[in-house]
């Protein structure tokens, strides 16, 4: 299916052949041209070898999810070539620099059907000819690439210059060779007729990463300390922490496994500083323990979990969003804890300084969920929301003078308890992993066991009391309400508004969970009374949210569309569920 308000160009290769620069130089350049684009990356698990593409979809609309098929086909390896080729729309064209390569008759029989152009473009050989380096054979395909979509050449040469700005010597080159590009002929290169207007207005527009923007949410919640053992994807989290810390002044350190990790940070955030880490579920997994240390001893406790497919390494460098009810029930024994969701860079940014102000305020683990297509997608953006406030929920410093020792794990209604920081004031308590006193001496009397574990349960119910119902995008009343969570909300989202735009006739909106745990389920109970239909939509094997639904509130929906493959949901996906109800 060819999806009408956008054109999209996929680059496609061997992993260490560039492919994730040339992807990202497209990008800023169409943004630089005056086009909004999202960027969809895949590539194995292998640092060199496989197949790996960067696929961008473009519009003069603002895109946030990935179609299915690509019009453009760049290539520059065989087995992306074999991997790649179904992925190409009918009508479209595919660009190689493969020498020699052979096409197999089910490979013509794609060609033939789908009315495909196979363009080879000998890129080697002609930067040779043009005095370039073997390495700039990409930068000469971006060229004949600009050439066939007919753009203005300066955004890209201004992306080009920015790039190389810290090697000047390699510039000239480089602008030579896409000069170069773009002078090179081809029958099969017809021009391409855009169906868009650019927008000056959009230069100024950032280009973005989830990981960026949950890294720039912890410098604006506070962050003083990250740690991290690199697990894809996550991993760029800590990385750019680390690239900006001598700036931030912010401890960033990689440790040598997950469960130093979580000890590290629980010991800091004990200690009196803003500390968060980050890893993926098989991470996780090793962290449950020190997370149910934090319910305990009520010490703040904020971890991103990037999803990916499991169980064990599973698909490492794919997507899903399988890990909520590992969020939801992590760790042994029964605490208070929240679970979040990001959906984009703008809820990584906010919901990062959330977690953080909602761990130190109820004394809670936090856990804030995202995925490997959140994390690593280029969003375009106008820019970052503003920054929140940030609250520590310390016992304040003209209050630390009444403090008794009894006072830290005192029975309240709230079930939130004093907070102050070691050495802050006379008074002294222990962070007992035992079950204890007011002031953390240990107890095993069921008296007081009962009550403490009540107190503590009463943030449950206090920091649900608390927490925003879930987002509804579109009118109340309407045919058909999807739900969902995760990345799911900007496809459906896209697809609700192709749908409306092609004349669907159904009154379709969306209701949006960011606040995972506590589930609350009553706006979605009362809209599932004027809603033909409930539709969840998740990007899991099982309908996790459904299920944690179903628990916390006995609703069931009417149908579940499900996805797990280590792909996200295609935008041409959900419009097709959309169209389906019309029957």
């Amino acid at each position: 299916m060819h999806i009408h308000n956008r054109f999209v160009v996929k680059v496609s290769g061997a992993s260490g052949q560039g492919i994730n620069s040339v992807g990202d130089t497209i990008s800023k350049s169409l943004k630089e041209s005056g086009l909004y684009s999202f960027g969809y990356r895949e590539y194995p698990s292998l640092i060199k070898g496989g197949f790996a593409s960067f696929q961008v979809d473009f519009s003069d609309q603002l895109l946030n999810s990935a179609a299915e098929h690509c019009d453009i086909l760049l290539v520059l390896s065989v087995s992306a070539f074999t991997a790649y080729l179904p992925s190409v729309a009918p009508n479209g064209t595919v660009i190689h620099s493969v020498i020699g390569l052979q096409v197999s008759e089910q490979q013509q029989a794609i060609l033939t059907e789908k009315n495909i152009s196979l363009i080879f473009v000998p890129a080697q050989q002609l930067v040779k000819e043009a005095g370039g380096h073997p390495l700039m054979a990409n930068t000469f395909l971006l060229g004949v690439l600009w050439k066939l979509l007919g753009l203005p050449s300066e955004p890209l040469l201004q992306v080009v210059r920015k790039q190389f700005e810290k090697k000047p010597d390699v510039i000239e080159p480089n602008i030579a060779m896409i000069e170069a590009g773009k002078a090179f002929e081809d029958a099969g290169l017809i021009p391409v007729e855009l169906p868009f207007t650019l927008n000056s207005d959009l230069v100024d527009d950032i280009i973005i990463g989830g990981n960026q923007a949950i890294a720039l949410g912890a410098v604006a919640g506070g962050v003083r300390a990250y740690y991290a053992y690199p697990m894809t994807p996550s991993s760029s989290i800590l990385s750019y922490l680390a690239s900006i810390s001598h700036q931030t002044g912010m401890l960033v350190k990689q440790i040598e496994d997950e469960i130093s990790v979580a000890q590290m940070t629980v010991g800091s955030s004990f200690a009196g500083t803003r500390a968060m880490c980050g890893t993926s579920g098989g991470g996780f997994d090793l962290m449950t323990e020190t997370v149910s240390l934090a319910g305990m001893t009520e010490t703040p406790f904020v971890c991103v979990v990037a999803q990916r497919p499991g169980p064990a390494t599973g698909l490492p460098t794919w997507t899903n969003a399988a890990d909520l009810l590992l969020a939801v029930f992590s760790g042994h024994g029964e605490y208070p804890k929240v679970v979040l969701a990001a959906s984009d860079p703008s809820s990584c940014f906010t919901l990062t300084q959330v977690a953080l102000n909602l761990s130190e305020e109820y004394q809670i683990p936090v856990i804030l969920l995202t995925e490997k297509q959140i994390a690593e997608s280029h969003f375009h953006l106008k820019d970052l929301p503003a920054s929140i406030e940030i609250s520590r929920g310390l016992v304040p410093e003209s209050e630390l003078g009444s403090l008794s020792n009894m006072d830290r794990y005192k029975n309240t209604e709230s079930g939130v308890t004093p907070r102050w920081l070691p050495g802050q004031c006379a008074p002294t308590f222990d962070a007992n992993s035992d079950e204890h006193l007011g002031d953390g001496s240990l107890t095993e009397d069921s008296g007081p066991s009962k009550e403490i574990f009540e107190r503590r349960m009463r943030k449950h119910d206090t920091i649900a009391a608390a927490l925003p119902e879930p987002e509804l995008f579109g009118e109340e009343a309407c045919d058909v309400l999807y739900v969902g969570w995760g990345s799911v909300k900007l496809t459906v989202l896209d697809a609700i508004q192709l749908y409306q735009q092609t004349g669907g006739s159904k009154k379709c909106s969306y209701l949006h969970y960011e606040y995972l745990f506590p589930l609350k389920t009553e706006r979605l109970e009362a809209l599932a009374q004027t809603a033909q239909k409930v539709v969840f939509v998740e990007n899991n094997g099982t309908g996790q949210l459904a299920k944690l639904v179903r628990m916390e509130s006995g609703f069931t929906p009417d149908h579940i569309v499900l996805k797990n493959e280590g792909r996200p949901f295609f935008v041409n996906e959900i419009l097709s569920e959309i169209q389906r109800e019309e029957n």
